[in-house]
């Protein structure tokens, strides 16, 4: 083992510290300037994605160094505890097991002492049949009409992993089915889903592993209102509702034949779970053929984090970036930035992801960090956000590292809309590598026309610091199996953020804490008595809806 105390008294943390100060003032234009061969060394490839890391405040000897930390932290050892079962969900007593999820190798996978594949690979044999009875009409709704919409009730993790992954495969649908996803509880959103839906061709997949998460099944009680209400019968619900459960005695009362529940396992987190039969929406889009190349192209980022040596693991590399701009940097936060509007979904996703997992103050052993853990992650698609955001990227006063995420070719090449797109991706990096000096402004004002007394006024509000970090991870095109790879790459590159940094990224307590105080929030909103026991703010907020209430 290596070394097990105070992360911040390590030697390599001390002799990161020592490095920082003294490259931390140096800009990158100057290293590219002596470097013609920095594109190259800084460049990975894993699983059909490219990583471009070049553009980061990072010399060889800084690499170097986060590679001594990263052995030091014997991140090795924790990658492979993962990917064997281990118990690395301690404050749960559970393994993190997503990965068995989309294994394609013959290994065993073993959970107290039973080989989990049996069972996976029938759940999977399972979706097939579901999917293909679908598809191809062979189970049609009470009318005997084929469906033509599907509606996936869930939440957090069952709704942001299968939401992002339907976008981002949008090309590969079923253009005879529409999928929907409802996951807020907000009767506007389930409003203007259901109104534009018949209930004779649709079908409701509810995801909740308790079938209690109270915003799944309050909104999963109003369809099923909704369906009684608008032709279909109690004896028709078999037809028209399924789900993914490990409560299978709570989703038969609801009406769901038990032939159509779906296993989910403790060792499966919500926000890893697209890969389970949380993933059965986006089955039925995309087919299951398509959704077995997405577990595939995972499989292979999967094979190259837990085999490639430190120095040339790509989910490593970016978790190690990330340690040196967050702890050494003092950088709170990271942009998501592709461009591909089918991708327009996976910032939401990585902020789950990524905060959900790495918001920790503790140490796996419950001890207070002495350092900043993970990063506010957000972000844009394309140039939208050039249009929006960018501004602070580029001028203001502190900077958030950016990962450009970006197809070479397109679903839908029209004249030449992708290589402007592209163009852009390219040049936003490059500017915010670049930057522009006073003196560049100046020469150029000059050079537009304008007098030298008036382009010193101006100039300072066009000067643009530059020596901004960014990633550029690109690939040929957004395929089920690219899009695979591409998830699982940022899974990992969150799990070794977590194990370098102590903490367990599989644990989520502070959910859990407003899942129960907001219970009784909406006791006491439903209650017509003054409310008592809460905060004088609390307390103000519950009187003003109830007064407010009254007025319409």
């Amino acid at each position: 083992m290596g070394y097990t105390g105070s992360l911040t008294q390590s030697a390599a943390w001390k002799d990161l510290q020592e490095h920082y100060s003294r490259i931390s003032d140096h800009h990158m234009r100057d290293w590219f300037n002596e470097d013609p061969n920095r594109f190259d060394t800084f460049q990975l490839e894993a699983a059909g994605l490219t990583l471009d890391y070049s553009k980061n405040r990072i010399t060889e000897d800084t690499m170097s160094l986060l590679l001594s930390l990263a052995r030091e932290q014997d991140l090795p050892a924790k990658i492979g505890a993962m990917f064997n079962g281990e118990t690395i969900n301690r404050s749960e007593n559970r393994p993190a097991l997503h990965t068995a999820l989309r294994n394609f190798g013959d290994r065993d996978i073993m959970v107290d002492g039973e080989n989990i594949m049996p069972e996976i690979r029938e759940t999977v044999h399972r979706m097939e049949e579901f999917c293909w009875k679908i598809r191809r009409n062979q189970w049609r709704g009470y009318t005997n009409k084929p469906f033509t919409d599907v509606v996936s009730i869930g939440i957090g993790g069952s709704f942001l992993g299968p939401k992002l992954a339907s976008s981002a495969l949008k090309p590969y649908w079923d253009s005879r089915l529409n999928i929907h996803y409802l996951a807020n509880i907000d009767g506007s959103h389930i409003t203007e889903i259901l109104k534009r839906l018949d209930p004779a061709t649709t079908l409701f997949i509810i995801q909740s592993k308790s079938f209690g998460t109270q915003e799944t099944l309050k909104n999963a009680n109003a369809c099923r209102q909704w369906f009684l209400d608008n032709g279909g019968t109690e004896g028709d619900l078999c037809k028209h509702f399924t789900a993914v459960s490990s409560n299978v005695e709570k989703a038969t009362a609801f009406g769901i034949s038990e032939e159509n529940i779906f296993p989910m396992w403790d060792w499966v987190g919500g926000r890893y779970s697209l890969w389970s039969a949380i993933g059965l929406p986006l089955a039925l889009a995309i087919g299951i053929d398509n959704f077995r190349d997405l577990l595939r192209g995972a499989y292979l980022m999967d094979e190259h984090f837990r085999t490639a040596p430190l120095e040339h693991n790509m989910p490593v590399i970016m978790a190690l970036l990330g340690v040196w701009y967050v702890n050494f940097f003092g950088v709170n936060s990271h942009a998501i930035l592709p461009y591909d509007h089918y991708l327009r979904s996976l910032p939401a996703h990585l902020q789950q992801l990524d905060m959900e997992s790495n918001g920790k103050s503790v140490t796996i052993d419950g001890s207070k960090v002495n350092y900043n853990t993970g990063p506010v992650i957000w972000g844009g698609v394309g140039t939208n956000g050039q249009h929006a955001f960018h501004q602070l990227l580029h001028q203001g006063t502190h900077f958030s590292p950016c990962d450009f995420i970006m197809p070479m070719n397109s679903h839908n090449p029209i004249d030449n809309f992708h290589a402007m797109l592209v163009s852009n991706c390219l040049s936003q990096s490059q500017a915010l590598l670049q930057g522009k000096s006073e003196d560049e402004a100046i020469e150029e004002l000059v050079a537009s026309g304008m007098s030298k007394a008036e382009a010193m006024v101006l100039a300072p509000h066009k000067v643009i610091p530059g020596n901004r970090p960014s990633n550029t991870l690109y690939f040929p095109k957004s395929t089920p199996q690219v899009v695979g790879a591409l998830i699982a790459l940022y899974e990992h590159k969150v799990a070794a953020q977590g194990m370098l940094w102590d903490v367990n990224s599989f644990d989520q307590w502070g959910v859990e804490l407003g899942k129960k105080l907001g219970n009784k929030v909406l006791d006491a909103l439903e209650s017509q008595s003054a409310p008592d026991g809460f905060d004088g703010s609390t307390n103000g907020l519950i009187n003003a809806f109830h007064r407010m209430q009254k007025l319409l």
